[in-house]
């Protein structure tokens, strides 16, 4: 920051209550907040500057630093994909790959035992070990996971 952003200093109340308490306008703590933030930059001279308490200037940080961390993380949270999967029960989902069959199943030549992993997008990964005979099973799973 250049010396002349630092223009609005010392801070000018806006209001003095009966304790002595001083307000001050909100745009000026926000960019006295902001000039705190730069590098190399001490608080304590800041707050000499500004003509306000060291102590309460870094309780404005901190007060501001916990308002924009809510807020982000409200954003990352309306942004996340969804981590789950739905829940089918097997017994539904064996009716409904027979039903979509025009044939009977008739159970062909398989390797006894086969694996299916799948990453989930919070880094837990599925694995379902199943033989020959779970082919609905695994084309349910396969399609509940490929849904988001």
């Amino acid at each position: 920051m250049i010396k002349d952003d630092f223009d609005f200093l010392p801070l000018k109340a806006t209001h003095v209550g009966r304790g002595g308490k001083r307000s001050f306008d909100p745009g000026d703590r926000r960019r006295l907040i902001k000039a705190c933030r730069q590098p190399g930059v001490s608080v304590s001279s800041m707050a000499l500057k500004a003509g306000v308490n060291a102590n309460q200037l870094r309780r404005w940080i901190r007060d501001d630093e916990k308002k924009h961390e809510g807020a982000a993380a409200m954003l990352v949270i309306e942004n996340a994909p969804t981590a789950f999967v739905p829940v089918v029960e097997i017994g539904a989902l064996q009716s409904l790959a027979m039903s979509r069959q025009s044939e009977p199943m008739t159970p062909a030549p398989s390797p006894p035992l086969a694996r299916l992993a799948a990453q989930l997008p919070n880094g837990v990964t599925v694995e379902l070990a199943c033989t020959g005979r779970d082919g609905a099973l695994v084309a349910a799973m396969i399609k509940a996971l490929g849904t988001a």
